[in-house]
């Protein structure tokens, strides 16, 4: 080999691996297909050895392309704790700011705290992303993660903000229709194979016979909208059962599926500006809201009802 490679040709090496097609790879990069296709023929060439092994079920990497993949790994992991260490020395609250929660939160909580945020800190542009998912805060894919779980990531620095709990809900006006034992007779809304909370999903497989279920969703917050209609109980987080009008919980929280809510950040930006104010604020909003969070304020529907 003649010709020097430089950092480009390694992450054209990393993106067809990572998508697996010269496609994906494209979409990556910004480029086409053709500069993509041309661009590895001639590192093939300049490497003296092929790369990728083509098939039907797309690129897969010779051992030369497993050799160079490693590498291109090790450098973007290189460049992206470089550019995580330099975003934690700014000293003022301004720039992008990726925020990461599941939906829930996202949708009910997090607006009007965002809202009061920005009103504070202009120069801070928050991208919210809404997913179940772990999102790599090592790899910047989130600077700030807003999580319940009861186990954070080592890897990761935050504090426990409050509990967050979970009930049975029915459709208020339909519960006198269920009789004397409406947590029994109730027909379930359960959740979906690919729901990414377990523990709920587990609850119902072993509390509620296959037979009492009318629908299944991946949703929290869908499963909620069909509650409210009347199609069956819905477990909730109380911060969104507890909100509805339209329903009232069947018995107290599921002491079992409780789990902490905490917000998270990677410890190279815990002294970001941004990162600090961001932290700081959201933490004491969220924090005023535990009642919430915790249940508290359906108690006395409960007692009612019982």
């Amino acid at each position: 080999m003649n010709a020097e490679l430089s950092w480009d040709e390694f992450r054209l090496v990393k993106a067809i691996s990572d998508s697996g097609s010269l496609g994906g790879a494209a979409e990556v990069l910004g480029l086409n297909h053709s500069t993509v296709f041309r661009r590895l023929t001639a590192l093939e060439i300049a490497v003296g050895a092929p790369l990728f092994e083509r098939s039907r079920e797309g690129y897969r990497p010779t051992a030369a392309g497993e050799e160079m993949i490693s590498l291109a790994t090790t450098m973007a992991d290189s460049i992206v704790e470089f550019q995580r260490k330099l975003a934690g020395r700014d000293v003022r609250p301004t720039g992008l700011l990726r925020v990461t929660t599941v939906e829930t939160i996202g949708q009910q909580i997090l607006p009007a705290i965002l809202g009061q945020f920005q009103a504070q800190y202009s120069g801070v542009v928050i991208e919210l992303t809404l997913s179940g998912e772990i999102l790599n805060l090592s790899r910047r894919d989130a600077d700030v993660a807003i999580r319940v779980t009861n186990d954070p990531p080592e890897t990761l620095v935050g504090r426990r903000l409050c509990a967050v709990r979970w009930a049975i809900y029915y459709r208020r006006d339909l519960v006198a229709a269920l009789g004397s034992q409406p947590l029994e007779a109730a027909p379930f809304i359960g959740f979906a194979g690919d729901f990414r909370r377990p523990a709920g999903r587990r609850w119902i497989e072993t509390h509620v016979r296959p037979g009492r279920l009318v629908s299944k969703v991946n949703s929290v917050l869908n499963m909620r909208e069909l509650a409210v209609q009347g199609l069956g109980a819905a477990l909730l987080p109380c911060f969104l059962g507890d909100v509805s009008p339209a329903l009232i919980r069947l018995a107290p929280p599921l002491a079992e599926l409780e789990a902490g809510l905490w917000i998270l950040t990677h410890s190279d930006l815990r002294r970001s500006a941004r990162v600090r104010a961001f932290m700081d604020f959201a933490g004491a909003e969220i924090a005023k809201q535990r009642r919430l969070f915790e249940g508290a304020d359906g108690e006395d529907a409960v007692a009612r009802l019982v």
